[in-house]
Parts: structure tokens; sequence; C-alpha cells
């Protein structure tokens, strides 16, 4: 997923969540800190809120079932991975993706898991704990073999 598709996606969905937390227009626009004219033709499909205004709907409607079933359920990873290309920072660990990511490879104590919904990568070691992410595969399967090879000289 690039920025424009999320982008996209995120503008497709705006009227279905606004409906989702019963908010008038005029309400959700002030939510989101833009004007009623432009939340009207964000719905319409003729404007767009651009990738500050998807994250800030992102992040403020992150308990949405719309959002979650658009983007997947780890939000904040797939903006983070969106944002910065690569991410590797310390995370809390994850419940091992039983509902929203899929095993694509493992390799020692390590696994790259696809999520079902945004596409998005992982790497997890054998603790659930999450290494990296990223939405580029070449990027993701180079970071499993150095992993695997550290660990392998460590052992």
């Amino acid at each position: 997923m690039t920025k424009e598709q999320f982008i996209e996606k995120i503008n497709s969905k705006l009227k279905l969540i606004r409906n989702e937390k019963n908010y008038t227009q005029d309400r959700m626009a002030e939510i989101i800190g833009i004007s009623k004219k432009t939340l009207v033709q964000i719905e319409k499909g003729r404007a767009s809120l651009g990738w500050s205004g998807a994250i800030v709907v992102c992040f403020l409607f992150k308990d949405s079932e719309i959002l979650k079933m658009t983007v997947g359920n780890d939000i904040e990873d797939m903006l983070i991975s969106l944002a910065f290309g690569k991410s590797e920072r310390n995370y809390s660990k994850t419940m091992g993706g039983k509902i929203w990511w899929r095993d694509i490879k493992k390799k020692s104590n390590y696994k790259i898991q696809q999520n079902n919904i945004s596409g998005h990568y992982r790497i997890l070691d054998e603790n659930n704990q999450r290494i990296c992410s990223s939405f580029d595969e070449d990027y993701i399967n180079s970071r499993l073999i150095e992993l695997s090879k550290l660990e392998y000289t460590n052992n």
C-alpha cells in the first residue's frame, strides 16, 4: 500500500466512520478539524483529507470497526510503516497475529508475518516481540536473514 492508496481508502470510508459513530457532518468536521463544506466534498469524492487528515482520522477513530476492516487492527504500526518506510523501534509484545496476520516465512527463532488487510510485513521473535515492520518485502526478507545470521553467530 502506498500513502496515496491509504489516503483514498480513508477518504472512501469517512462517511461510514461518521455514521458508525452517529456524528453529524458538523460534528465530524469539528472533530477532525476541517470545514463542513470540505467534509461534504470528501464524502462525495470531490476532495481529499490528504496525508495528515487521514492520519488524524485513524488516530481519533482507531476503535472504529469500519477503519479496522479497511486498514487492519494494528493501525499505528501500519502508519509508521507508511511514514518511515522501514520501522525498527521498541515495540510492545504482540499476541502473535492470530487474527489479522498470516505467517509468511520462518527462519531460526524469527518469523515474517503479513497483515491480511493492509499487506504490510513485520518480523516477530520467538516471544512474539516485534522487531521491525515495513511494506518493503525485500527489506523484510533481508532483515530476517541478518537476524538469523546474528543469532547463529551469538550461539
